[in-house]
């Protein structure tokens, strides 16, 4: 529901802004077409096309001239809403679609870079961002992580690293520590059966074209403010189009960890930020002063 609200909400908005704006183009039927483009702006992309056509039909019956300026604006109008594309894959992020008032797409699990991808080479001028967690893109999704890396993708990439796979039960991911029990592995991840857990930012930051490599932890306030920044100089990146932006973000899973929240907190300070340092890998000049 959360995602509705928001694109009734943004809907709304849009058929304000047609009606003011075709209000003072002194466009024909303001109110008409305003209610016919907000209606239509539920619709993901196309939303706002599939109402003007009609619009723009029955104002060129009465001015021909009022009919271009009205799809002049209307195509303004659209760069100005629905300009930031998500995807999120199976797993955790699975529902993140009700959480982010935005256009989002559902990928397959691990995914997510892939769909990307193809989003932004459509839609070059559109921000596009995946959200990901440690046994989608570490594991499942590794290929296609490293790959649109690799090839320096104008794309963001959230990665929510909690050491687990939280939503399929508790099982070892590539991001498991050692030591650390999961559903699959009852004594604790060993060397010998599993190898090293996999740091991703280090291993992102050696692809050349991954300008923008960041890991921040979310166990404070003010690692959370600085993870905020994180967020804003990655998607500053995407739109000075300089290539690939990676954000790994320390999390918890309280519920498959077996500790409450604050216990959780001190495990992650304790456990995850020795082995997976909180540091900026990689970050170009243009963005440095992006706060």
């Amino acid at each position: 529901m959360g995602f509705i609200n928001g694109k009734l909400l943004d809907s709304a908005i849009i058929g304000l802004i047609c009606y003011i704006g075709c209000a003072l183009l002194n466009i024909p039927y303001a109110l008409l077409v305003s209610v016919i483009v907000g209606v239509t702006n539920v619709i993901p992309f196309f939303g706002p096309f599939i109402g003007a056509v009609p619009s723009a039909l029955l104002i060129l019956l009465v001015d021909p001239l009022k009919c271009l300026i009205f799809v002049i604006f209307i195509i303004v109008l659209q760069q100005l809403d629905g300009n930031v594309i998500g995807v999120a894959p199976v797993g955790c992020s699975v529902f993140a679609y009700q959480y982010f008032n935005c256009d989002m797409y559902e990928a397959a699990h691990g995914r997510a870079p892939a769909v990307a991808t193809g989003v932004k080479r459509v839609k070059p001028d559109t921000l596009v961002f995946t959200y990901q967690g440690d046994g989608d893109l570490a594991s499942i999704g590794l290929c296609e992580t490293v790959s649109a890396a690799a090839r320096g993708e104008n794309i963001t990439v959230i990665f929510i690293n909690n050491a687990i796979y939280g939503m399929t039960g508790g099982q070892m991911a590539p991001t498991t520590l050692i030591g650390q029990k999961t559903t699959t592995c009852v004594d604790g991840r060993t060397i010998e059966q599993a190898g090293m857990p996999m740091r991703m930012c280090e291993l992102i930051s050696c692809q050349d074209r991954a300008v923008y490599v960041e890991r921040v932890s979310l166990d404070s306030p003010a690692n959370v403010r600085k993870a905020k920044s994180a967020i804003r100089r990655a998607f500053k990146v995407q739109d000075l189009k300089l290539g690939f932006a990676f954000v790994e973000f320390l999390s918890i899973c309280p519920t498959n960890w077996g500790l409450t929240a604050p216990k959780a907190m001190e495990w992650l300070r304790e456990n995850m930020m020795p082995y997976y340092p909180v540091k900026q890998f990689k970050c170009p000049e243009e963005v440095k002063e992006v706060k």
